[in-house]
């Protein structure tokens, strides 16, 4: 009996494979005898089906994992949020859905049942601490101490005594014996904040209990065991300092096992309305007073303002307007550092009162008034950004060059001027 000639075909599918195999089965049901040479011609089709059917596997495999990659990137914030809580982790009242903050609070999740080491940065006022304690309650030792230490607040004569206790006539008013903060710690979290305020000499002791989990207090020869996790923070730049000679090397990659930083606030805009009502709920109840109502012109400057001392400075914010306005807070509380120009805001309100006469405009001339100059600021800010270079922001927004040309003359902007302040050579 004569065998089939299998053809390869073009293109790998899993039709032409069932067609292929088909074919094998037909000519083995009713084969009567086979030959060497048939059966080595089965076997070297049968091994080419089968080089077909992994290039198809790994194929499939292939997309699979992209789409499930894609899919994991196109998971909004909230999803992801939505995620964690599903999975019942406590966030201690870490709010928003910044992509960031989620970031740092999955490599949380994940860092907190283990016993890593574990070191937070961050600009100050973060909620670095807050979130040493989402580690600490999401953790198997959440049951235990928590003991939260001040490194920059100890003065440096007494940073060993305070972390590791002394014996009784170590030093002058050494009355008794004194456990540190990692004897209470044991078992439990120990949170060393401002970390990078540690003196190199607290450096090196700090780095023998992560060698070795044991301490000394000070005037004692007696090693004691301690079992403490480590969650450290700072605002500096520790690995910087490192290579600057102010904080040990070993200790920072010591400490650094598990790093997340935290964003500053104004890349977390979406917590800013939580954060205001939760701080305003919190104050109102220390204060023994009613929630405090916002004037809409004070709301609107306490969502767009950028809090350089990030959440911090809200809450200190929201506390200091709880404490000072009656039923309804305005620019008055808010400190005069940051308060507005309410004479400047007043002529602006004259000029938008002037546009908007409805015996002079229309709404859609209002509208097409805005579009005007939405346009024309979008224009100028691209312009400032590639230093003038007309056909560089053609490019960069995807406009035909001579339809740009058309809008700068229509909105009488002047490239050249942008290449003067930007200090970029003339463009050609």
């Amino acid at each position: 009996m004569k065998i089939q000639d299998l053809k390869e075909p073009s293109t790998i599918s899993y039709g032409g494979l069932i067609e292929k195999i088909e074919i094998l089965r037909s000519t083995l049901r009713w084969a009567t005898s086979l030959d060497r040479p048939q059966i080595q011609k089965l076997l070297s089709q049968c091994n080419a089906l089968r080089e077909e059917v992994m290039q198809l596997s790994h194929k499939e495999r292939f997309v699979t994992a992209s789409a499930e990659r894609t899919s994991s990137r196109k998971r909004s914030t909230a999803q992801r949020r939505q995620a964690l809580l599903d999975r019942s982790f406590v966030f201690e009242g870490v709010f928003g859905e910044s992509t960031k903050l989620l970031e740092a609070l999955e490599i949380g999740e994940k860092a907190a049942p283990t016993d890593l080491p574990v070191l937070i940065d961050g600009e100050s006022g973060t909620g670095k601490e807050l979130m040493a304690k989402v580690i600490h309650a999401n953790g198997s030792r959440s049951d235990k101490p928590y003991v939260s230490v001040n490194c920059g607040a100890i003065p440096e004569n007494l940073i060993e005594s305070e972390l590791f206790g002394h014996k009784r006539g170590a030093f002058t008013g050494a009355a008794s014996d004194r456990s540190g903060k990692f004897e209470t710690a044991d078992t439990g979290t120990i949170f060393l904040d401002e970390i990078g305020e540690l003196p190199l000499q607290g450096q090196v002791k700090l780095l023998r209990v992560l060698q070795s989990q044991e301490i000394q207090r000070v005037g004692s020869d007696q090693v004691i065991d301690v079992d403490t996790r480590i969650v450290a923070a700072t605002n500096k730049d520790l690995l910087q300092m490192s290579q600057e000679g102010l904080f040990r090397e070993d200790l920072y990659y010591r400490l650094s096992v598990i790093h997340l930083t935290l964003p500053p606030l104004r890349e977390r805009q979406d917590e800013i309305p939580l954060l205001i009502e939760y701080f305003s709920d919190e104050a109102a109840e220390k204060l023994n007073r009613q929630p405090l109502r916002f004037s809409r012109r004070l709301r609107t400057f306490l969502l767009k303002y950028d809090y350089p001392g990030n959440i911090r400075e809200l809450r200190n914010l929201i506390y200091r307007i709880s404490c000072l306005a009656d039923a309804t807070a305005d620019y008055e509380h808010l400190p005069e550092t940051i308060r507005p120009d309410v004479s400047k805001q007043k002529g602006d309100a004259a000029a938008k009162s002037e546009v908007f006469d409805l015996d002079k405009a229309s709404l859609p001339d209002i509208k097409r008034a805005a579009s005007d100059e939405a346009e024309k600021e979008f224009i100028e800010y691209g312009l400032q950004q590639v230093g003038g270079k007309v056909a560089e922001l053609a490019r960069q927004i995807n406009m035909n060059r001579s339809h740009l040309q058309t809008l700068l003359k229509k909105h009488g902007i002047r490239s050249k001027d942008y290449r003067a302040t930007a200090g970029s050579s003339p463009e050609k």
